[in-house]
């Protein structure tokens, strides 16, 4: 069976940015606000921070919940693991604490060497090289499932550009614009060449963005 590279559940402003600028330890997403960006998620009942019963179904919530299903791996740039750079500092573990989301191998892009870490069911390697070498061993490890693209905006550049990427649901936020940051598309016309694309509405303001590959 084909593995797909997928992205999945990216948050992107009106304007076309996944994050802002200034990104440090208080603001992982620079002058961006991830409230803003995740509410249609956070509002769905398959919100997996949610503490109380409730929140909403149909189309919003099938994406979250939809999440995980069938990934075996994760690929993500370094600056989605840590707002640190140059060499790693090896007391920092994340941004998720004892039990990451993730539940699979991660593989952090870095030009830094660190040892592999195991945090609950997640081990995070942090590799270098190009995106076809990572996405080998990402394939490798996710033992026949998919393999999540989880970005940010700056790796999910790379990956396109090496025409790897097999589909995405990118989710834009209208009335949320950032006028700078990390920027995937003016126009998301501008993959049209190689990508099938689908844009639909949701009942919460959100428009989905579905691609896949031509």
């Amino acid at each position: 069976m084909t593995q797909l590279l997928k992205v999945q559940n990216l948050f992107l402003s009106s304007d076309g940015f996944g994050a802002g600028e200034g990104q440090s330890l208080e603001r992982p997403f620079g002058h961006a606000n991830p409230m803003e960006l995740a509410a249609w998620a956070g509002a769905t009942a398959s919100w997996p921070n949610r503490t109380d019963p409730g929140g909403s179904r149909g189309l919003d919530d099938y994406f979250t919940r939809d999440f995980s299903h069938n990934i075996g791996a994760e690929i993500m740039g370094r600056n989605k693991f840590s707002p640190y750079r140059g060499p790693h500092d090896l007391e920092w573990q994340g941004w998720w604490g004892d039990n990451p989301p993730f539940d699979t191998p991660v593989f952090v892009l870095t030009h830094f060497e660190r040892p592999s870490l195991t945090l609950s069911d997640t081990t995070f390697h942090f590799v270098s090289g190009e995106p076809a070498d990572v996405l080998e061993q990402a394939r490798a490890a996710a033992a026949g499932k998919d393999v999540r693209l989880g970005g940010g905006v700056t790796t999910i550049r790379e990956f396109l550009d090496a025409d790897l990427v097999d589909t995405m649901h990118v989710a834009v936020v209208p009335g949320v614009t950032l006028g700078s940051g990390v920027r995937l598309w003016e126009s998301p016309d501008e993959l049209t060449d190689r990508f099938h694309l689908e844009v639909v509405p949701s009942p919460s303001g959100v428009v989905h963005h579905i691609f896949w590959r031509r």
